[in-house]
């Protein structure tokens, strides 16, 4: 029949029928208004996490365990933090939806240096530097300033939607937690995995601490280049005898280095024993220039011979011959510096290292042990066991060094914070005035920059606490070893997340776990001071952890050693108080967050969890971060990781897939997108991408989930609209179904198992996608359009009516279930809507489809049937722009067609598909045709079809005899 806003007055009977027709009906408004309806739904609520678990619990449901990788308490949240909870919330609500009782407890970390920056800016506003406030003032601060974030984030994270345990949420800040982190940290001392080494590590000279892998992110760089010569002084005697002989100039091992401070460093030069070098002598050098080239005619260098060629253009040499092959084993060389300062005196040894490429460079390294990890291996390997230190903690030469005391390399203060000090310009001018720096330039390249600070990082020589990854424990594994084991016993979502973390976990070095700050978990443990080992006393370790856990970390810094030593004698032992790394910190979560609620050690309460976790979920940057974190802390500690599952998620980009920027001004603020639009077009947005890659979001694309938004919304309403009144009596059973309806039926069958395994897989864009195509194409386009002359205008009692609102019953049913994890408030506010007094619709779990309702025949059957129907409506459309016909009413399609194609409406009535008055089917021809005829005959008052049986009946004879009939029902039951 026509819209619901057409006339149905009659001119005949002079009787008004358009209350007699059965319009949808429904509070549930067109626009969502989302931004005032969600507040009020939270509110409804309540408590909902701790409800969902009550009602799991009492169905003696499975649990499931998603563990929450702590956010960073400073700040608001941004795009990021919204794309990551929100993919959570979808795995813990789909999970209650599946049927399980879900444990997921939200966490913050807590300690290190940004917050540790924010309360020094506070400090410094109040004219007071951070050497004049008391360590406990400043930690006090530290803790203050994370909670007040902790409570802000947590409001934001409701607001979106986010359901969780929000009421007993984990901080690594609290007293207990930071107890429990020192009590894992304890293990690791205990079992003999901990060791205190001098050696180069990453550092942070602008922060004033050493850095994880975790910590560090690469950027461009310019760096300065120079070509640097160290004169042989000394050969075996398997070189010729002629190599230092007084009738040539002294040959020079030639080396290149982007990072000219480390010379005062060097104590080796490395080869690599593979590589073919030659000894070549300088014939000529470029003429023309600014300046006068450092080389000379006659100088003789010892480079590679893939390289000299570039070397030589470097530094400007024209001309030159290679006098011989050599090999660089066996010589000794002079500190390129120690013409100028006899501490640099000592022999430069040339060592074989298998880290030596001729890729670039002149084919030697030149070797800084405590500046550099391949340096440090090949400078231990070789037998030597004294690492200079040469730089200080704020990144200047300590005041032992000849000629460069007190010189930065880096800046730390002031505007010029991290870029390059004297240091480097001081070194290369004192190699000019030795004679040994044959060339220099400027070259960009990627380069450690500190994740925090964005400074540039250096390498640098400290003392610091490590665990080791290759000795072997009790059982013969090493920490490596189980590590490695762990990750391929683990289902990576996607699936190449494996190989990502297994190479990082294969090639890195000993975790380093110690940190020179003040804000965070001490190492809390003495040394004695003799031999240098930890002290290994269960009473002391316990009293320990009962002040920590009593009084926080404070207690730890603030009360004398005796009050853990005991019966120890305190001048004998240091007391460390380095802080942990905040990586090993977020690496414990695990053990105070799921393994103490573990019924299997003695748990009784009302949130049980279990230990490992089902899944940890987090971006794809936490392989070498939280993941591993937590991977090595278990497989440490446990033996094994703390997860069975670990899915990664990308990152999210602007319209353009550039990279989010506040002073680019390309960030998109989840706080504007739910106050302009809603948390559930925000939550659409992150169903429909791709999470697994990078994302886009901006203007454009979020128009584009409204759009969708729109669909779903409507769809439901119209359900809600159409099922007004439906109850329980008026329900038909499977058996007394019309063809279409079986259809439906059919790809409810077909969509339920689909939306169940997609959600079981986390694959919530194959949720979402499929029930929207579901939404606009099988029920906009042709369900709701077929039966809405039905729906409409049938007797209430009517089997076809009674089969249209059944089906209705069962999408609604479905709908607002599979998208309750998605867009959980409108799902929420159309259940109630329709059932207000039913619950909530969150705690509903997907329900059961029958089998019977399985039927490829009737799927097969419609893809036949819309092939024609296709045909039908191109030409129904043609006839509406000719002005053959006003609407499709008007229209009585003749379709010829083989019978192959016209099989499928057997059974059928054809004008029903087609939505017009009348139809026919004519067998013949070798393609579907349409010939578009009127409908010559009377116009029902009431349904619009022009049918034959209009005024056939005399009580009413300006209806058709459906209709007729209908009223005449209708007009009985108000009697």
């Amino acid at each position: 029949m026509a819209d619901a806003t057409n006339d149905t007055a009659s001119d005949a009977s002079g009787r008004d029928y358009r209350d007699t027709v059965f319009l949808p009906e429904t509070p549930f408004p067109m626009r969502g208004g989302l931004p005032k309806k969600e507040p009020e739904i939270i509110a409804a609520w309540g408590d909902l996490y701790s409800h969902l678990r009550s009602v799991r619990q009492a169905q003696k449901a499975p649990l499931y365990v998603l563990h929450d990788g702590p956010p960073y308490a400073n700040g608001d949240i941004h795009i990021g933090h919204a794309l990551n909870k929100t993919l959570k919330d979808f795995v813990v609500r789909s999970r209650f939806l599946l049927g399980y009782d879900v444990d997921y407890v939200p966490g913050w970390d807590c300690h290190g240096l940004p917050i540790e920056w924010k309360i020094e800016e506070q400090f410094r506003a109040k004219g007071r530097r951070k050497d004049e406030v008391s360590k406990s003032e400043f930690r006090k601060a530290c803790r203050e300033y994370a909670a007040g974030w902790i409570d802000v984030q947590r409001d934001q994270f409701k607001r979106l939607g986010i359901t969780g345990d929000f009421d007993n949420r984990y901080a690594t800040m609290d007293f207990t937690t930071e107890a429990a982190i020192v009590a894992e940290f304890h293990k690791f001392k205990n079992s003999g995995q901990l060791y205190r080494g001098s050696k180069p590590v990453m550092w942070s000279p602008v922060e004033r601490t050493a850095l994880a892998d975790a910590e560090v992110e690469y950027h461009d760089h310019v760096s300065p280049t120079i070509w640097v010569k160290f004169p042989v002084v000394g050969a075996t005697d398997s070189h010729p005898d002629d190599l230092l002989s007084f009738r040539a100039a002294t040959p020079s091992v030639v080396i290149w280095t982007t990072t000219p401070w480390t010379i005062p460093a060097n104590r080796a030069i490395s080869y690599g024993p593979e590589i073919a070098y030659g000894l070549y002598e300088v014939t000529a050098l470029e003429e023309g220039l600014d300046y006068e080239p450092w080389a000379k005619p006659g100088d003789r260098f010892i480079i590679a011979d893939k390289l000299a060629e570039e070397v030589f253009k470097a530094a400007k040499i024209s001309g030159f011959t290679r006098v011989d092959a050599i090999n660089p084993s066996g010589l000794e060389c002079a500190h390129p510096l120690a013409a100028l300062d006899s501490g640099y005196g000592f022999s430069v040894p040339l060592l074989a290292g298998d880290h030596v490429t001729d890729d670039a460079g002149t084919g030697f390294v030149h070797t800084a042990p405590g500046h550099g990890a391949d340096d440090y291996a090949v400078w231990l390997a070789h037998g030597h066991r004294e690492v200079p230190d040469t730089v200080d903690a704020d990144g200047a030469y300590y005041d032992h060094v000849p000629l460069f005391a007190g010189l930065k390399v880096l800046e730390t203060e002031g505007k010029k914070t991290g870029k390059f000090g004297p240091a480097n310009g001081a070194v290369m001018e004192k190699l000019i005035e030795a004679g040994n720096l044959l060339a220099r330039g400027r070259m960009e390249h990627s380069y450690p920059h500190s994740w925090r600070s964005k400074a540039p990082i250096i390498f640098r020589n400290t003392p610091q606490w490590f665990i080791r990854m290759d000795e072997e424990l009790e059982d013969g594994a090493t920490l490596r070893d189980k590590a490695l084991t762990a990750i391929d016993a683990t289902a990576f979502h996607p699936a190449a997340g494996k190989n990502r973390i297994r190479s990082m976990v294969e090639s890195r070095p000993d975790w380093l776990i110690s940190r020179q700050r003040a804000w965070g978990t001490p190492l809390a443990m003495f040394v004695d001071k003799q031999t240098g080992q930890p002290l290994h006393d269960p009473e002391v370790d316990a009293r320990i952890l009962k002040a920590v856990a009593e009084g926080g970390a404070d207690a730890w810094f603030d009360r004398p050693d005796a009050d853990f030593l005991g019966a120890h004698d305190a001048d004998r032992f240091e007391k460390v108080e380095d802080i942990l790394d905040v990586w090993f910190d977020s690496g414990c979560t695990h053990a105070f967050t799921l393994e103490a609620r573990d019924p299997a050690h003695g748990y009784t309460g009302d949130r049980p969890s279990h230990w490992p976790a089902d899944l940890y979920l987090e971006g794809s940057d936490q392989h070498r971060g939280w993941f591993q974190s937590n991977l090595l802390e278990g497989s440490g500690t446990r033996g094994r990781a703390p997860y069975d599952a670990v899915l990664t998620h990308g990152f999210t980009q602007d319209e353009n897939g550039e990279k989010m920027s506040k002073s680019r001004g390309n960030t998109t603020d989840p706080a504007v997108v739910i106050k302009e639009s809603g948390a559930d077009i925000l939550r659409l947005w992150v169903a429909l991408v791709d999470y697994a890659e990078d994302q886009r979001i901006g203007k454009q694309i979020l128009q584009t989930t409204v759009d969708a938004y729109r669909k779903l919304r409507n769809t439901v309403r119209y359900l809600l609209g159409a099922l007004n009144g439906f109850d329980e009596a008026e329900r038909l059973p499977y058996d007394q179904m019309p063809p279409l309806e079986q259809f439906i039926l059919h790809r409810l069958h077909e969509l339920d198992a689909q939306v169940r395994e997609a959600y079981r897989d986390y694959r919530f864009q194959d949720v979402v996608r499929p029930v929207l195509e579901f939404c606009s194409g099988d029920l906009s386009a042709l369900y709701f359009d077929v039966r809405k002359d039905s729906l409409y205008c049938d007797r209430p009692d009517s089997i076809r009516r009674r089969a249209v609102r059944t089906v209705m019953d069962e999408v609604f049913s479905r709908l607002t279930a599979w998208l309750a994890p998605l867009t959980p408030f409108t799902m929420e506010e159309a259940w109630t809507t329709r059932f207000p007094d039913a619950g909530t619709n969150c705690a509903r779990v997907i329900p059961e489809t029958p089998g019977e309702w399985r039927n490829p025949a009737e799927a097969e059957r419609w893809a036949g049937v819309n092939t024609v129907l296709e045909v039908v409506n191109e030409a129904l459309e043609a006839a509406r722009r000719d002005k053959l016909i006003g609407g499709a009413l008007d229209a009585w399609p003749v379709v010829t067609a083989p019978a192959e194609l016209l099989a499928p409406f057997d059974g059928l009535d054809a004008a029903e598909v087609f939505r017009t008055s009348g139809a026919e089917l004519v067998f013949g021809g070798d393609a579907a045709t349409v010939e578009v005829k009127l409908a010559d005959h009377p116009k029902c008052a009431r349904s619009w079809r022009r049918v034959p049986d209009v005024g056939s009946d005399a009580d009413f004879p300006d209806l058709s005899a459906r209709d007729a009939d209908a009223v005449r029902w209708l007009d009985a039951q108000k009697a």
